[in-house]
């Protein structure tokens, strides 16, 4: 499992395995959940994770921002 923070958009990105994206289902506002096509979560992205609370105890690595 491989937990990713961009602070340029306050998202979150958890990837638990490198499964091939075939659906991404709203768990709720801010949280997106992707599926494989046997229906194993793949990845799940978090909108406004800090403002949000969910990574207040978790560990992560925080992207480099990417210049076009």
């Amino acid at each position: 499992m491989k937990i990713q923070y961009f602070p340029d958009t306050d998202t979150a990105l958890i990837d638990f395995c490198d499964g091939e994206i075939v659906e991404t289902k709203e768990l709720s506002e801010n949280i997106y959940i992707d599926i494989d096509a046997r229906g194993n979560p793949v990845s799940m992205t978090i909108e406004h994770a800090k403002q949000s609370g969910a990574l207040s105890e978790v560990s992560y690595r925080e992207a480099e921002s990417q210049s076009a």
